[in-house]
């Protein structure tokens, strides 16, 4: 079941109440005890609680998209597996952001260097050793398809799974591209595979999340999905392949909770429970529970007036 929680009101009830009561569930607090009274409905179907914010997705600047989906060590390993790479005897760890050995030790994997200032704020300048390519010029001749790696990681999503699709019989290649599409299929075709995390938003780290379920959902057991306005950002037509993306969890028997505002979204819900009247203490109460449908004919409801065009 998608379920959108709409209006003032509903990130206070998710933190609050819905996920510290999941929590507690799930690990078996209730077990002995009767909380009907706290919460409801089929809850054997749920076997673990996934509450996706807009957290970074990395503390370390050297995060990136590609390593979070774990594409890119089969990205290492393909670089690895090229000719010159081992006549040189270069591992796939020698194409990691994280250790020694193919690594710019100058700037140490940033491709800058901090200058720091005593009564300005710090400078970035390129680094000079390695050209902003992060990478030892050694490493940087390893190519594959005439490119390096430093090539592939400046590369789009979208970009990279056409340029991988080239090979796309070779085995190591199927899992690269299988990754990256799952990062096309939640509207982040545009961000480079090795974009600092840093300079994400908080909408993009969450659909970078949602990404990774969705390399994993044949191996995720029965989850609830908590989205805290995931459409933060997104193009009118990325909010489509956002919906797709909701459609597969659901399709393999997961749940989805939304906080949203989005009436696109909201639309597409099989249930939801819109909040108000106002927001702060002039809202929280329920002002309507039920289908898009039934909220349309809501008289109370301030979302029903502007849903009524959408549906």
């Amino acid at each position: 079941m998608l379920q959108v929680l709409a209006v003032p009101g509903k990130s206070t009830l998710i933190k609050k109440a819905l996920i510290p009561i999941m929590q507690r569930y799930l690990e078996g607090y209730y077990e002995n005890v009767d909380c009907k009274h706290l919460i409801g409905g089929s809850l054997k179907q749920i076997k673990q609680l996934e509450y996706v914010d807009q957290n970074p997705i990395g503390k370390s600047s050297r995060s990136n998209p590609v390593t979070y989906i774990k594409a890119y060590d089969e990205i290492r390993n393909l670089f690895s597996d090229q000719g010159l790479a081992k006549q040189r005897g270069f591992k796939p760890s020698y194409f990691s952001f994280n250790v020694d050995g193919g690594r710019c030790e100058v700037c140490e994997r940033e491709g800058q260097i901090t200058v720091e200032m005593q009564f300005m704020a710090d400078i970035q300048l390129p680094c000079d050793a390695c050209g902003s390519k992060r990478f030892k010029s050694e490493i940087l001749e390893i190519l594959y398809k005439g490119k390096s790696i430093s090539d592939v990681l400046s590369m789009t999503v979208s970009d990279a799974v056409q340029f991988f699709s080239q090979d796309k019989e070779d085995r190591t290649v199927k899992k690269i591209i299988e990754k990256l599409k799952a990062l096309e299929e939640v509207g982040l075709g545009y961000v480079q595979l090795g974009q600092s995390s840093s300079t994400l938003s908080g909408g993009e780290a969450q659909r970078i999340k949602l990404a990774s379920f969705l390399i994993q959902i044949n191996n995720t057991s029965p989850t609830l999905f908590v989205f805290d306005e995931p459409t933060t950002g997104l193009h009118f037509h990325d909010v489509a392949k956002l919906l797709k993306s909701f459609n597969a969890l659901l399709e393999k028997g997961h749940s989805i909770v939304v906080i949203e505002h989005n009436l696109e979204v909201i639309k597409c819900a099989d249930w939801i429970i819109d909040l108000g009247p106002e927001g702060g203490e002039t809202g929280g109460h329920v002002i309507f529970e039920g289908t898009p449908e039934e909220l349309i004919k809501s008289k109370e409801s301030q979302t029903a007036r502007y849903l009524k065009e959408k549906i």
